[in-house]
């Protein structure tokens, strides 16, 4: 019960924050109008909102296993390819971010092959998911297969970015917006260990640092 009440105490303050005041609550009412899409992870530790500070409308938001964006076909996944439908076409959002971020489970499954539980394997749908990362992970293994297994993974999350944002373009109105200049697309990192969050650089090809990255107290063993 610890958790629900720790919900319904957050409940109360963001009631305090968003609802008490008209113009807030006004907004909130009319519809939303977001100018990003954020495209993230399901885990529990990467809240888009949280680590950039948003208010609600701010960021419309589509979270699944992994960040993974499935190309535009006839039997893709419905689910994440009509949330980006509907951010493109019907809210026109002006960019889209894919958002990783480090020591992903689903990536490191995806590596190593490891399983869920037994009961998961009778249904398998993390696994079949994530098939959608299956040329990140066979370029890493060709690549890096001297590397250590962390070194691998850690490759696989940034190459799953790119890879997210590689299958964006198959949509047709997405391509046509991003040609047109009128839709930008970012591929951001989320480095837990380190507390930075890193940004795709074309130019450089290579994933550089927004912003200088704060001291981390990391307990030593005694």
């Amino acid at each position: 019960m610890q958790d629900i009440e720790k919900f319904i105490r957050g409940f109360s303050r963001f009631q305090e924050q968003y609802l008490k005041e008209p113009t807030a609550l006004d907004s909130l009412r009319q519809g939303q109008h977001p100018r990003t899409l954020v495209i993230g992870c399901c885990d529990a530790r990467v809240d888009p909102a949280l680590l950039t500070g948003c208010d609600p409308g701010d960021i419309f938001v589509v979270r699944n296993i992994a960040n993974l964006v499935p190309p535009c076909a006839p039997d893709a996944p419905p689910g994440v390819s009509s949330a980006i439908e509907f951010a493109v076409c019907g809210l026109e959002v002006a960019r889209i971010i894919v958002l990783g971020h480090a020591r992903c489970g689903g990536i490191r499954a995806l590596m190593s092959g490891a399983r869920i539980s037994e009961e998961a394997e009778q249904t398998g749908f993390v696994a079949r998911w994530m098939r959608l990362a299956e040329p990140v992970r066979r370029d890493v293994l060709r690549e890096l297969h001297h590397k250590h297994a962390d070194e691998q993974c850690r490759a696989a999350e940034l190459a799953s970015i790119l890879h997210s944002l590689d299958n964006l373009l198959t949509y047709p109105w997405v391509r046509r917006r991003v040609e047109a200049g009128t839709l930008a697309m970012h591929g951001w990192y989320f480095d837990l260990a380190a507390g930075t969050l890193l940004a795709y650089s074309a130019r450089k090809q290579e994933f550089l640092p927004i912003l200088d990255p704060v001291a981390v107290n990391v307990p030593h063993a005694a």
